[in-house]
């Protein structure tokens, strides 16, 4: 048998090594993140290059307040109200997941919001306030989430702590819904968005993900805690952009509006929920900004200070 000459041993290997490669080219893209996976691009922690107006705003020792005129649907009817929200950043223990008492190399810096609503339902009142603290370095999810809602009838309280996985605690004075434990694989959740808007709107998920809904729907609809298909869209317009949040299976659409350039405020929002049992009508929830101040609140709580509440419109 006659042995292959030079030139047919190089094509031969030439052959061999392009197959390699594209094997090799294949299993380098099947190792690529994907943009929905996001339980993998919180386990590595993406590092954010954070520009120098975003730090001169956010580390100049203020928070950012604002207060709303809040249109609440609640048992099918609108209800007047107010809501307000609180930006502000502070040193966070990553492990204990609580605010950190002095400086430390081990602290994580988060962007906390405290979102507050009241309104009232005929004779008695509402209160509800969500937490949400949002690592400001890294991309991932929240370190951790607390919901809380206090009414005549009793209060309940939920909290998210993201470990190794979604660990959630939650306490109802409703029956079926007394205590529960819970552990979810990471996933969106709405009550992060807001806070990556005001980090970086360009790290908002769009198309078809899977979402967990505010606690503050969860609790006041009775749904089961669990992610839920959702299709989001982010709309850039010149002075105003939208993100738009719908649930298809839970008749549900959040829309949040902003401004379009840094530190991307935002100026109102809507909420528009499945039915009322008794009602075939879908009411919608709307928050329009009233005013908004940037002020170190923590240390103005002296009785004079109360005259700050009325340039904030919440006396």
């Amino acid at each position: 048998m006659k042995a292959p000459s030079y030139t047919t041993l190089c094509s031969i290997l030439w052959v061999v090594s392009s197959m390699l490669m594209m094997f090799s080219c294949n299993d380098s893209e099947h190792s690529l993140i994907p943009a929905s996976d996001t339980s993998i691009q919180d386990s590595v922690k993406q590092q954010r290059q954070l520009p120098e107006d975003f730090k001169s705003y956010w580390y100049s020792g203020k928070a950012e307040i604002t207060s709303f005129k809040l249109m609440q649907e609640r048992y099918g009817e609108l209800r007047e109200g107010t809501a307000t929200t609180i930006f502000v950043t502070e040193d966070f223990l990553p492990d204990a997941q609580v605010k950190a008492n002095t400086q430390s190399g081990d602290n994580t810096s988060v962007l906390k919001l405290n979102s507050v609503k009241k309104f009232t339902t005929g004779i008695y009142p509402y209160s509800i306030m969500t937490s949400t603290f949002n690592p400001i370095q890294a991309q991932q999810h929240p370190l951790k989430i607390t919901h809380s809602v206090q009414e005549w009838c009793g209060q309940s309280y939920m909290q998210l702590n993201n470990r190794e996985a979604f660990k959630i605690q939650s306490h109802s004075y409703f029956e079926g819904e007394a205590d529960q434990s819970l552990s979810l694989s990471k996933t969106w959740l709405e009550d992060e968005l807001w806070n990556r808007i005001r980090i970086n709107p360009e790290e908002l998920p769009t198309g078809a993900i899977q979402l967990i809904p505010s606690f503050e729907y969860i609790r006041l609809r009775h749904t089961k805690i669990k992610a839920y298909p959702a299709t989001v869209n982010l709309k850039q317009g010149d002075s105003l952009s939208m993100y738009s949040v719908m649930y298809p299976e839970l008749e549900r659409e959040l829309i949040i509006y902003f401004k379009s350039t840094f530190p991307y405020e935002i100026e109102k929002w809507s909420v528009t929920n499945g039915t009322h049992p008794n009602d075939s009508t879908r009411l919608k929830t709307t928050a329009e900004k009233m005013k908004r101040i940037r002020i170190d609140y923590w240390n103005k709580n002296k009785t004079v200070d109360e005259r700050l509440r009325d340039s904030l419109q919440l006396n």
